[in-house]
């Protein structure tokens, strides 16, 4: 069982101008019971095998916004056309972490030798998300020519980013077909996480299954890792 959420892009394309150009570019889970009354037989139901995961997913999250767009994802102040390329690539890098997390946090961005304007230049910055540092590999276009009036270029993450608040977010999700907030939990996750593309995060989710325990019913692990476009959920076996 495999499912993914698009949240998080592998590449982004900016463009910046040059001179006076625009810049823009989440309890525990119960097993059901029999009421019990003298002199009657009982009815029962099966036991959960497995010990229900902290962190009770009872809902959407409501820090995850609805839109990339949204004001609170921004990050100011937003340096004018006039300052530096890599100030300016810098500050775009932070905003389109936010926009695909759609998850207020504090970031920062430093491109330590900088970018360099020239056309195939690949430069390397990093992008630190509440406390998550990822990699990116930004790449002037091979088109660019010295003294254009914008510079095109790919801006490319080389690790994926696993935010809590998103992780419970997509664990409920409608998506997901997983509905009954009372038997989805998931480990107490850290604010954010930098790992490997489809690398094992180490991290898991559960939820009550009909199918479980070798039919008999129970929870359903769910193994966390870091697509390509946000979360991915691969079920234990």
């Amino acid at each position: 069982m495999h499912y993914t959420e698009k949240l998080i892009g592998l590449a982004a394309v900016g463009i910046l101008a040059v001179g006076c150009g625009s810049g823009d570019s989440p309890g525990t889970a119960a097993a059901p019971g029999a009421d019990s009354k003298p002199g009657t037989a009982q009815e029962t139901t099966a036991a959960p095998q497995a010990t229900p995961l902290p962190v009770a997913v009872d809902g959407p999250q409501k820090d995850v916004l609805d839109s990339s767009s949204d004001g609170q994802l921004k990050v100011p102040p937003k340096p004018d056309n006039s300052a530096p390329f890599t100030e300016r690539v810098e500050h775009k890098l932070q905003e389109q972490v936010l926009g695909r997390v759609k998850v207020p946090g504090k970031t920062s961005a430093e491109c330590p030798d900088g970018v360099t304007q020239k056309a195939g230049a690949v430069n390397t910055c990093n992008v630190t998300y509440e406390g998550a540092v990822i990699p990116y590999e930004v790449k002037i276009s091979d088109s660019y020519k010295e003294g254009g009036f914008m510079t095109f270029y790919n801006a490319k993450p080389l690790k994926g980013l696993l935010v809590a608040k998103v992780v419970y977010n997509e664990q409920y999700g409608s998506g997901s077909g997983r509905s009954d907030a009372s038997k989805l939990a998931c480990e107490e996750f850290p604010a954010a996480r930098a790992v490997g593309f489809e690398a094992d995060s180490g991290l898991t989710c559960q939820y009550w299954s009909k199918y479980g325990d070798e039919g008999d019913g129970g929870y359903e692990t769910l193994r966390v890792k870091a697509g390509l476009y946000g979360p991915s959920f691969e079920q234990v076996r």
